[in-house]
């Protein structure tokens, strides 16, 4: 099979020819249609990420497709069933052995290419906002990043639950992906003052930040009473240090979020959110925004796209 892989550490990926996988027990061998870029795939070619695997690995966090086997002794989804499985690594590739029991069932409606963009994107906006920051309707939400993959889930999950959004990204083209997502405000990161422009709309309740840097210190000082402040990433570069003494003037809550973390010690809040989201999916209700879709081929190009924030939305690879 054709594969993009890290041989080594400190090794740059390339695609390659590697030999078809074999199922053990508890596994299930998907035939991979589409695979979902992240950030944390550049963070792993550097190995910089918290659950880099060891050389050598295939990247891609999550992908989907179709079920082709399962090992012996497995239940699972049958041959022939569509799936999205987030694992961590294998997506970019025609081929992939992974855990039975992380196979979700797509519903028919959704393309591979929206069900690879989907459940990290939208799960850790539905989780973050939902789960750690219990917004309630009303509430002002910023979105820092709001054209990125995550940024835009954010805006769209936001106004589902009631929020008025503030959308914060850098550029005409990237700020209308926002409106079109749901976005209620627009602020340019190139041009506005992100403190001053959000004090003027009201000040933020919630702040959903995958940027970091100055613009989470921007956003900081804009916050309400009580607002809670969630860091996803920090696609700026710059790991923001938190003043403890305004939290306590302000009464600030800051909430840590890592999406993947969940799967070790509370499954559930997954489960259930994914449940909820592929709901809303099959309702209508949300709309993945893919900006590029490339084939295997093409992935060092998909992911410098990520590392130049060139793109909108997901970036997907079809293997």
């Amino acid at each position: 099979m054709k594969a993009y892989s890290i041989s080594e550490n400190g090794a740059q990926p390339e695609v390659c020819d590697l030999p078809d996988p074999v199922p053990v027990k508890g596994e299930a061998l998907v035939r991979i249609r589409a695979c979902g870029l992240n950030f944390a795939d550049l963070l792993m070619i550097k190995g910089k990420y918290q659950e880099t695997p060891q050389a050598p690995f295939i990247l891609g966090l999550e992908m989907a497709g179709v079920v082709e086997e399962l090992g012996p002794d497995t239940d699972g989804p049958a041959p022939g069933t569509r799936v999205a499985v987030y694992s961590g690594q294998g997506g970019l590739a025609e081929l992939g052995c992974f855990p039975a029991s992380r196979l979700v069932e797509i519903p028919d409606r959704m393309s591979f290419e929206d069900a690879a963009a989907f459940q990290i994107a939208y799960g850790t906006s539905h989780v973050a906002l939902d789960h750690r920051a219990q917004m309630r309707p009303g509430e002002t939400l910023l979105v820092l990043g709001a054209a990125g993959g995550v940024g835009l889930t954010a805006v769209e999950i936001g106004k589902l639950m009631g929020a008025t959004v503030i959308a914060c990204a850098r550029g005409a083209d990237k700020l209308q992906a926002a409106k079109t997502a749901g976005a209620d405000h627009l602020i340019d990161a190139k041009t506005q003052d992100i403190r001053q422009e959000v004090k003027a709309l009201g000040g933020a309740d919630v702040v959903y930040d995958p940027v970091g840097g100055e613009q989470w210190q921007a956003a900081f000082r804009a916050c309400n009473p009580e607002a809670r402040l969630i860091p996803i990433g920090f696609a700026s570069g710059e790991v923001p240090q938190i003043p403890a003494n305004h939290l306590l003037v302000k009464n600030l809550t800051v909430l840590g979020l890592y999406w993947g973390g969940y799967l070790k010690f509370r499954p559930d809040v997954l489960t259930d959110s994914m449940k909820t989201l592929l709901g809303w999916y099959d309702q209508g209700r949300l709309k993945p925004h893919v900006s590029h879709v490339l084939p295997l081929e093409r992935a060092a190009e998909g992911l410098e796209l990520l590392r130049s924030r060139a793109s909108t939305g997901k970036v997907v690879i079809t293997p």
